[in-house]
Formats: structure tokens, sequence, C-alpha cells
């Protein structure tokens, strides 16, 4: 798929999203948020729960969530982790033990093994990779949410004069 296609093909999924443009919102700004935290196997099931529990979109925030964490993304993503969470939190953690554990993980061997690797790296290496995420996280998902709300009442302003 190229890029233009992808960019159209999700720009008329979310025209097509179904609910009150807070809502929505939200649910892009959860996606984007857990998304871009870097706790892989777990990113759709933590989405499932935060949107029920909030009542947001889930298909809004699974779809952000896809957008920005993607085969393309999640190298840099965890880069960005680590080389942030190293700075901020008192442990450290180096490419080469991220890079295994990654590698493992996009075998797509199953949720116990991609578990089994994350866990093979320590807590020590999940407080660096998450507190990094986080810092990326945060502003990232607070932009997305007022950008989306945006984008949702214009939408919904621009259906109410078509109809």
């Amino acid at each position: 798929m190229n890029p233009h296609r992808s960019t159209r093909y999700f720009y008329l999924k979310f025209m097509r999203l179904k609910g009150n443009p807070q809502s929505l919102a939200l649910g892009a700004a959860i996606g984007v948020f857990i998304g871009i935290v870097p706790i892989m196997p777990l990113h759709t099931l933590f989405i499932i729960v935060v949107t029920l529990l909030t009542r947001t979109s889930t298909l809004t925030a699974l779809l952000t969530s896809f957008m920005v964490s993607n085969p393309l993304t999640f190298i840099p993503q965890y880069y960005l982790s680590t080389m942030i969470g190293n700075v901020i939190t008192p442990f450290e953690l180096t490419w080469p033990r991220i890079k295994e554990a990654l590698d493992i993980m996009l075998q797509h061997r199953g949720w116990s093994i991609s578990l089994m690797a994350l866990a093979d790296l320590g807590y020590e290496a999940i407080i660096v990779i998450i507190a990094g995420g986080v810092v990326i996280a945060l502003p990232c998902a607070i932009g997305i949410y007022f950008f989306s709300l945006r984008f949702f009442v214009h939408i919904r302003k621009k259906g109410r004069h078509h109809s």
C-alpha cells in the first residue's frame, strides 16, 4: 500500500466513525498514548480495557494505535523510549539487549514467548522503556486529543450542512 492510499484509507475510516466528538477524540488520545508506550504485546488488550472503562471509542483508539505503532515505528519508538528512559531513571538499558527482545517479539511466536522476552530484560529495563515511552506518549496524546476533537466537530458540522 502506498503512503497516499494509506492516508486516504485512514482518513475515510475516521470520517465514518460514529459517536460524539469528545468520545472519539478521547479514544484517539488513548490509542496514541497506549500505541506509543512500548508494551507491544499488550496494546490491544490495554486499549480495549481503558476504552471500556472510560466509555470512549474503542475503534478510534485501535485505529490511532495502529497508525502510531506498526512495523515501521516499533524500532524508533523503542529506541527513543530507551534513550529517554535511561536519562530520567536511575537504570540503564543498552540497545543490544532491547534488539534481542524485539527480534523475538517480531517473530510472532505468541504472547507467552513475547512476554518472556520482555521479562528476560529485567524489571529495570521495563521501567526504563515504559518511563521513556510515557514521556513521549503524553504530549502526543494531548495533542492528538485537541486535533481530533476539532476534526470530529468539523466533520459533524459538515455532515449537518449536507443533510
